[in-house]
């Protein structure tokens, strides 16, 4: 098979999807035959500048190509990564024009205002001389793993928030609470109700020593700069939401606090119980949401946000809502992704559902014996193995986690059949080296409040 002139072999495709093109086989097909030689930089909060060595072909007879690899790799870059600066040696021209795209008027427009909504200033894509490269700054996080003392660990979703007492690793007390954070305007609504799930823990413990919370969002410190869960607070707001965790903590007394999002507590909870490094949580849901820890049981501090990251490069690829690209993350790995396949299943369902419903509608004519709804999850478990060994060229993955509605029940089970038989076929050293698990949701929410509890350091 090829795309824009480059072979890439014959790759399993999803039985229900027969136009996906895999970028990580793309890519892998690409740089085979690049030998020009591009280094690329990204700056993000606190000094971390992450570096990545790559080359074009740029052989003036794959000039798209060339593009659409840079392109392709700088978004995946900017929300695995996160940052406010790229800067590029080796590809001026190509440089030039991805500056464009990434400005308010590109097609980039999105992912420019995202990362200005999260560094507070404008995204500089910058071509630069061999000698002004910056070199590789900053440390993966040491953070979590941290089990003694009285902590309490705190889990913020979008429909219900769980706290937990735990006292030197063990969960003394535990609780559930429906909240509607998404349709609420008033910051202080959200305060009051963090610091009333503190004060439960709190008076389960003879004292709080630390306090550890996993939010969905992305995070400077501890202050949320882009977040679901504050999506109707106005931006007048901003400053108080920023300090909105820390303000929660000081009204127990100012105990240590660390924020976390809820993709990489996930993913330290399962290195934790693993007792291993090199661990990748996934979820699909609502969308992809998606946590690492690395070889030393840390995390990277990166944004992780995967749900914006392409791959599939297909043009003609259902396009994301939200960020107004396509082939991206959010559409292979969510409820979406279902609803996206139900009609080359035969599937048809009514507009009058919301997604979730329409989820619950294909999984109930699982449950009902409708073998075409099998298509479905075994279309995605293709997809999946295929983004493993794209992820895997930015992330050691030794563990998968696999977590959320849409792996729930038998469908989960075929999906990871499904994804283990392509990476054997396909890619027969990440069968060896990826070892996929699918813990069942007690276990799960039990290991997020004993992992979120161990964030900070005493």
């Amino acid at each position: 098979m090829q795309y824009l002139g480059i072979d890439y072999g014959t790759p399993s495709l999803p039985e229900l999807d027969a136009a996906f093109i895999p970028m990580g086989a793309w890519m892998r097909a690409y740089e085979a035959q690049a030998t020009k030689p591009v280094r690329i930089a990204v700056e993000s909060a606190n000094g971390r500048i992450v570096t990545r060595d790559t080359a074009l072909v740029a052989d003036g007879a794959h000039d798209a190509a060339d593009y659409r690899y840079l392109e392709r790799l700088v978004k995946f870059l900017l929300w695995s990564v996160g940052g406010f600066r790229v800067t590029i040696c080796g590809a001026d021209a190509l440089t030039e024009r991805l500056a464009r795209d990434y400005t308010p008027n590109g097609v980039r427009a999105f992912d420019a205002g995202f990362m200005d909504d999260v560094f507070e200033r404008g995204l500089e894509i910058l071509a630069c001389a061999q000698a002004d490269f910056p070199a590789a700054c900053g440390e993966a996080v040491s953070i979590g793993g941290n089990t003694s003392g009285c902590r309490i660990g705190f889990d913020a979703g979008g429909s219900d928030r769980k706290v937990s007492a735990v006292i030197d690793g063990e969960t003394v007390y535990s609780e559930e609470v429906v909240w509607h954070p998404k349709t609420q305007s008033d910051p202080r609504y959200h305060y009051d109700e963090i610091v009333k799930a503190f004060q439960t823990a709190a008076g389960k413990m003879p004292r709080v020593d630390a306090i550890g919370v996993s939010s969905a969002g992305v995070f400077v410190g501890n202050s949320p700069m882009v977040s679901s869960l504050f999506i109707q607070v106005p931006r007048s707001e901003r400053p108080f939401v920023k300090d909105i965790y820390n303000a929660a903590a000081r009204a127990l007394g100012n105990a240590p606090i660390a924020v976390a999002n809820d993709g990489d507590v996930t993913a330290l909870a399962g290195a934790m119980e693993l007792q291993s490094g090199c661990v990748m949580g996934l979820a699909m849901g609502t969308s992809e949401a998606v946590g690492y820890v690395n070889a030393e049981g840390n995390i990277l501090g990166w944004f992780n946000e995967l749900a914006f990251a392409p791959v599939d490069l297909n043009e003609r690829a259902m396009q994301d809502e939200w960020s107004g690209d396509y082939g991206v993350g959010c559409k292979y790995f969510s409820q979406d992704a279902v609803i996206k396949l139900a009609p080359a299943a035969g599937i048809t369902l009514s507009e009058t559902l919301t997604p979730a419903e329409k989820l619950k509608e294909v999984q109930k004519l699982h449950s009902e014996g409708w073998a075409a709804v099998e298509g479905i999850y075994r279309s995605i478990g293709v997809y999946l193995a295929h983004a493993l060994a794209l992820y895997d060229m930015f992330y050691e993955i030794h563990h998968l986690l696999l977590l959320g509605r849409v792996v729930s029940g038998e469908g989960g089970k075929l999906m990871e059949a499904a994804c283990r038989e392509t990476l054997a076929s396909d890619y027969p050293a990440l069968a060896e080296q990826i070892n996929l698990l699918l813990p069942d949701e007690e276990s799960r929410r039990v290991g997020q409040s004993v992992a979120a509890a161990s964030l900070p350091r005493i």
